[in-house]
């Protein structure tokens, strides 16, 4: 054999090359350190690569250097894996004076701020397939920095899309692989270069990701980007990498403003996630960004339904789950208008699920009692989803239908609401006890603010009777409290409950000849221009 072919180099599998072993050798110092100071050439030879990096192909370049005399000419298209092979074949031997591989390729990456748009692309994407090592990320980093600092100049100089484009500072849009319509669709948007990076993977995105944040590049941008690339990278990906690409856009969501990407994609993309076999720290960053912004959700978007697995139809740990992350700032953190609407939302909510008659009470319990009291100026609505719920739910216990009805507040249910729950069979007695003892404490205060005479409460026919009977009302439910026996004192409730029955009827007729003589008496000042007269006793 000559001396041009006393070596068998096997790379990667993909082909096998006959070369000369001095020649190489002394180049390359790990093949040096492989044969020591052999100089022997009657015998063969052979090296296998399992990993060499860029494959048979750059391993071709490599040979050609040393075959060149260390001359080689390096370029945007091989840079990336002659320097990832220089380092692999420790090319930092030199011949005759000349530089050696490695140098060549560290002074080629100084130039990098020269490259195009679609070299830097290019590099980065041969990157993205090379064993991951400090080198190769040192190459990657230098891309993605000089690639991002040319968007965040472009985003500053430029907030038109006609101009925020490559072409702006002489190079060009997108991968030689671009078709021209594709390049002229892309410069006429704003986010021209959302399709171009798309062509990344996930790793590489990361990267990239936190190369514009550190360069302050607009977070809503971000975002959206990191949806488009979601969204154009699912169509073809198996369920593995779908979990993968789910996995990272949301982690990188986390890194941004919370505020910076719109609450409907956010709920798109949970959606999304719950039907995939993701992490669940994954599914909780998540969730943790959309609580927060719960005030913005419609109830569309938590009607999710239920788990595979679950028998009841809508997905009421999630909604808790997001309540959670609402409130977990602690409330003095939240604005009180916040917690209103989400109060209303979940009403709405409340009515919906209560019909689900695989519903379990410490559920429905659980999201009637998820906010606090000063949520909600009314309790109606949720007066009208307990109805429903125990419409339909009529296996309960007592004690599960006493711990619902403790959900209500009775002093904030209407007229109305108290009237329907006091001729609603399926709430207990203490319940309509309760109602009507708030219904008849209204209308006190409400005489007593329109200057009610004194002594009309002296009255035993109104006054008194009335505190008799709220006295008597409260050990009623103090009892109830105390788990007494119903069934025996039916009598004596229903007799108490008419009592009180009429009584806030004839309180509500005081209420409306009061405010009928307020009315007169307005409008007989109002055309006769004369001094006001003291108001009338309506119970002398």
């Amino acid at each position: 054999m000559d001396s041009f072919g006393d070596l068998e180099i096997d790379v990667n599998g993909e082909a096998v090359f006959m070369v000369d072993k001095k020649r190489i050798s002394s180049y390359s110092g790990r093949l040096s350190h492989l044969f020591g100071k052999s100089a022997s050439t009657g015998s063969n030879f052979k090296v296998i690569f399992h990993d060499f990096p860029g494959g048979a192909e750059t391993f071709e370049l490599v040979a050609r250097f040393c075959y060149n005399n260390g001359s080689i000419e390096i370029s945007p298209t091989n840079l990336s894996f002659l320097h990832s092979a220089a380092y692999f074949m420790e090319m930092s031997r030199s011949v005759s004076g000349t530089e050696n591989l490695i140098e060549l390729t560290e002074k080629a990456l100084e130039e990098i701020s020269y490259w195009t748009w679609p070299d830097l692309l290019l590099a980065l994407k041969q990157n993205q397939n090379l064993p991951e090592d400090v080198k190769t990320a040192g190459v990657v980093q230098k891309c993605l920095d000089t690639l991002v600092g040319r968007l965040a100049v472009a985003a500053e100089t430029s907030p038109c899309p006609s101009t925020s484009s490559p072409e702006s500072f002489g190079f060009r849009i997108s991968c030689d692989s671009r078709s021209t319509e594709s390049l002229k669709t892309s410069c006429s948007r704003a986010n021209w270069w959302f399709e171009d990076l798309s062509v990344l993977n996930q790793n590489m995105i990361e990267l990239a990701v936190k190369s514009m944040v550190s360069r302050k590049l607009d977070h809503g941008t971000i975002g959206r980007f990191l949806l488009h690339y979601q969204k154009l990278n699912f169509i073809s990906a198996q369920s593995d990498e779908k979990c993968r690409i789910i996995e990272m856009v949301v982690n990188n969501l986390c890194s941004l403003d919370h505020w910076s990407v719109p609450f409907k994609n956010l709920m798109g993309l949970l959606r999304i996630l719950l039907n995939l076999n993701v992490s669940k720290c994954t599914r909780s960053r998540l969730e943790g960004i959309i609580g927060l912004r719960m005030d913005e959700a419609t109830l569309d978007n938590l009607l999710v339904p239920s788990p595979q697995g679950m028998n009841y139809l809508y997905d009421v740990n999630l909604v808790l789950r997001l309540l959670k992350s609402f409130l977990g700032g602690g409330l003095p953190k939240v604005s009180n208008d916040r917690i209103v609407r989400v109060a209303h939302l979940l009403d709405s909510y409340l009515a919906e699920v209560a019909p689900d008659p695989c519903l379990r009470p410490s559920k429905f319990i659980a999201l009637a009692t998820a906010l606090p009291d000063s949520s909600r100026d009314s309790y109606d609505e949720m007066y009208h989803a307990m109805d429903m719920y125990l419409e339909v739910h009529t296996d309960l216990t007592e004690e599960e239908t006493f711990n619902i009805c403790s959900a209500l507040n009775y002093e904030k249910l209407s007229a109305e609401a108290c009237v329907h729950l006091s001729k609603n069979a399926k709430f207990p007695s203490s319940s309509t006890v309760q109602a009507l003892i708030s219904q008849q404490t209204k209308l006190e205060s409400l005489l007593h603010d329109a200057n009610y005479p004194k002594s009309c409460s002296s009255s035993p026919g109104i006054g008194g009777g009335a505190r008799s009977r709220k006295d008597d009302s409260s050990q009623q439910i103090v009892l109830y409290a105390g788990k007494f026996d119903v069934m025996t004192e039916n009598e004596n409730i229903r007799a108490h409950l008419q009592g009180m029955q009429c009584r806030v009827t004839e309180l509500e007729k005081v209420c409306q000849k009061m405010q009928t003589q307020v009315a007169k008496m307005m409008r007989s000042k109002s055309s006769n221009n004369m001094n006001p007269r003291s108001l009338p006793r309506f119970c002398s």
